[in-house]
């Protein structure tokens, strides 16, 4: 999906908040990328840096990088965690080259569950808890103060004054990849049958948003 909407083959990709490198392994030995790679997390930039030389601590929010070094930049699920969720959008467009693009994903706020646990009476409690994300603003915060979720809107706001083109936008399902180590063929089937809604009005409940951007040439 990444390398149908932008370009790795001998590209020069960065992953922001790339954790220990899944990605930025599979860029390297399938489309021979040179790829950097940056996270908030010491532990997983130690990991990252056996097979990813370039991986650097630091936020989304101050890429330590100048304006117009990439030809992609992926942030894969990273974007709703971070402390500023529009200036780290606007750091990766601004490191990338013109006509480069950013492939974004993040949580879908109608998705039935929030996959990053809630806090309860003080306590956090790990693991999918269904319908939070449809509750109300005030009363979400409450349950998961440390994670968002996005609708359509919300994200596109983000995007006032950045100079992009939007290229792709829609939602889609998960892979599902430990329900069908578990399951077998009945999760393949409704891994298969939820991922056959995507770009349909059934979309809505999708599990993610994927978003393409592509950075406009200076006038």
């Amino acid at each position: 999906m990444i390398a149908r909407h932008a370009r790795l083959e001998n590209a020069l990709v960065l992953e922001a908040g790339g954790g220990t490198g899944m990605y930025a392994r599979q860029f390297h030995e399938r489309y021979a990328a040179r790829v950097e790679l940056l996270d908030i997390e010491p532990d997983r930039v130690r990991q990252a840096r056996v097979s990813t030389p370039h991986a650097l601590v630091a936020a989304a929010e101050h890429l330590p990088y100048g304006s117009g070094r990439f030809d992609t930049v992926l942030s894969n699920e990273v974007l709703e965690h971070v402390q500023d969720d529009r200036l780290a959008l606007h750091e990766m467009v601004r490191v990338l080259k013109p006509g480069g693009r950013a492939v974004i994903f993040c949580p879908n706020r109608w998705y039935p569950f929030e996959t990053h646990g809630h806090f309860w009476r003080g306590r956090y409690h790990f693991g999918n808890t269904l319908l939070i994300n449809w509750l109300p603003d005030v009363a979400r915060k409450r349950l998961a103060p440390h994670v968002r979720a996005y609708t359509r809107r919300g994200l596109l706001a983000l995007l006032a004054g950045c100079p992009v083109r939007l290229v792709e936008m829609r939602r889609i399902y998960g892979g599902y990849d430990n329900l069908v180590r578990r399951f077998g063929g009945p999760a393949r089937l409704m891994r298969d049958l939820l991922q056959g809604f995507e770009g349909g009005p059934l979309d809505v409940w999708g599990l993610s948003h994927f978003l393409v951007l592509e950075k406009l040439q200076p006038d």
